[in-house]
Parts: C-alpha cells; sequence; structure tokens
C-alpha cells in the first residue's frame, strides 16, 4: 500500500537557466510565487531551509536539508518536518533559448496521522487521504509555477 505521492509540474520560461536558478533559490521572494509561504535558508549541500506556509496562526512549518545543489541545474530538498516529509525536487533545463523549470515532490503520508489510524485500516485511509491531497498539491504545484514563469519573465 503506497503511503507516498508523487506529483510533478513545470513551466517554461523565456530566461537563461542561470536566471531562472536565481530566482528559484531566492528563498527571500519565494513568496512571490509559491502561495501563504515564507521561505528563509542557506544554499549548498547540508544547507538547511524553513518555510511556513499558512494565514495568520493557521499553518505549518516546513523543515528541509539540501541533499543535492547542482547549481544551475538541480536542487533536492528532503522533507524533515512532521506534517511534510519526502523530498522536493528542482531542475532548470535548457531548452534553446528559454529554460524549463520542473518542481517534483515526493511526499510522504504525515506519520502522526497514520499513528492515529488502525492497521487494519491504514490502507482505505491512505486512499482517502491521497484522493483528497493529491488534487490540492497538483493546483498548487501548478499555480505556484504559472506565478514563477511570470515572475522569471517581468525581469529582475
Amino acid at each position: 500500500m503506497p503511503t507516498s505521492l508523487t506529483i510533478a509540474a513545470g513551466v517554461t520560461v523565456g530566461a537563461r537557466p542561470e536566471r531562472v536558478w536565481d530566482l528559484a533559490f531566492d528563498w527571500s521572494r519565494q513568496h512571490e510565487w509559491i502561495w501563504a509561504t515564507r521561505t528563509s535558508g542557506g544554499h549548498g549541500l547540508g544547507a538547511g531551509v524553513t518555510g511556513r506556509t499558512g494565514i495568520g496562526p493557521l499553518g505549518f512549518t516546513d523543515t528541509m536539508e539540501i541533499t543535492q545543489w547542482d547549481p544551475p541545474r538541480r536542487c533536492t530538498v528532503t522533507h524533515t518536518g512532521t506534517i511534510v516529509r519526502g523530498e522536493g525536487i528542482f531542475e532548470v533545463l535548457p531548452r534553446g533559448s528559454r529554460s524549463e523549470f520542473r518542481w517534483t515532490e515526493r511526499i510522504l503520508l504525515p506519520a502522526p496521522l497514520l499513528d492515529l489510524v488502525p492497521s487494519a485500516a491504514q490502507p482505505a485511509f491512505t486512499r482517502v487521504a491521497w484522493a483528497l491531497l493529491a488534487p490540492l498539491t497538483r493546483a498548487g504545484l501548478g499555480w505556484s509555477l504559472l506565478r514563477f514563469g511570470r515572475l522569471v519573465e517581468s525581469g529582475p
């Protein structure tokens, strides 16, 4: 019974890979394209990153560690918190005079949720949880990338 979900989306923009990379990993600007999220952190292998997603007092903190850092091509973060676990993969691919920015999330169901469910009911619970979470996650990823594309193409 899978307890993980993989969701991927991409956007092609009229910018060189270096420009796409610089904007994607300017943590202080991620709120401009990822809805209701403020991010801070370091750069490079092993650096910590923290994202706070929410509105007012409602929200959660997503702690991460950079586990792969290959500018301007690829960054992988491992989500280390209790709410969001798994990994996020960000790739910048040259496409002639354009670049494609891909974002993939491999998300694990939060352990605290599974701990509340008896073992025999976990398969059904997992199916229902993903049926609810997958569309929201896909929509959020796609919407964020559309905003990212507009931001990249609007200039510095």
